[in-house]
């Protein structure tokens, strides 16, 4: 329990749903918008960003790669072939280059830091370390934020390269840490949640169970599936009682 003093008696949103992951008695159910709230607007962008605040996610998940020149820069595919009207692989980028490339034929590539900016603490930026050699960076530009007045509680940090999680624990011991996972053992997953001292298990939906459910909260882990957009599997998670889920249309769920 921590107090925090602010004008006029308000509390960020922010920080109030980052106590979601540092205790492990909130019941707080949390809908994060995927990689901005891309079932409306083009993953990953500005204007996904925007779109998931405007459905009040109480949290967005975006993806991180390192490109040529050292940017870290928001997008979700290892090339550029998919979304863009550029090909190859984002990392051979330099800066310059990559702000030429449109997505979707209209919206930039966006920095770590103008996607910080535009959520403005208005939900909890959940980080996920797509690309090799993000962690150190990232955590760069947090600690700069930092400085600005954001905090640790702002930022939960995800991924399924655990040497990337490893870098960011071994920086700091109190951002929030979601391990990914797809097919992953039960015991494996444990395992590697404990040695990350992870607050949160980010399962593929799918694979839950109401066995490895029970596994992962007795093991004190928040439960934070991906991604679910159907209301019938909305429910089901619901239904397992997980701690909150992942999805292209954060309206669909209701708390």
């Amino acid at each position: 329990i921590y107090k925090v003093f602010m004008k006029a008696k308000m509390i960020t949103i922010a920080t109030a749903l980052s106590l979601f992951f540092l205790s492990c008695n909130s019941n707080k159910f949390i809908v994060c918008g995927h990689r901005g709230a891309m079932g409306h607007e083009t993953e990953n962008t500005i204007a996904s960003i925007k779109k998931g605040i405007d459905l009040k996610a109480d949290m967005l998940e975006i993806d991180v790669f390192k490109i040529k020149t050292g940017e870290i820069v928001v997008f979700h595919d290892d090339d550029l072939d998919r979304l863009t009207n550029a090909k190859g692989k984002i990392e051979s980028y330099t800066f310059d280059e990559l702000r030429k490339v449109l997505v979707a034929g209209k919206h930039q590539i966006p920095t770590l830091e103008e996607v910080i900016t535009t959520m403005n603490r208005k939900a909890v930026l959940n980080i996920e370390l797509k690309g090799e050699n993000t962690a150190a960076d990232t955590y760069a530009i947090m600690e700069n934020f930092k400085k600005r007045g954001w905090s640790n509680k702002d930022f939960f940090v995800s991924s399924f390269k655990v040497n990337e999680l490893r870098k960011m624990r071994s920086l700091s011991k109190d951002v929030s840490i979601g391990l990914l996972t797809y097919k992953d053992p039960i015991e494996t997953v444990i395992q590697l949640g404990k040695e990350l001292n992870a607050q949160a298990i980010n399962p593929y939906f799918k694979t839950l169970t109401p066995e490895n459910v029970a596994i992962m909260k007795t093991n004190n882990f928040k439960i934070l599936p991906w991604t679910a957009n159907e209301p019938a599997d909305i429910k089901t998670l619901q239904d397992l009682k997980v701690s909150g889920i992942i999805t292209d249309f954060p309206e669909r769920i209701v708390r």
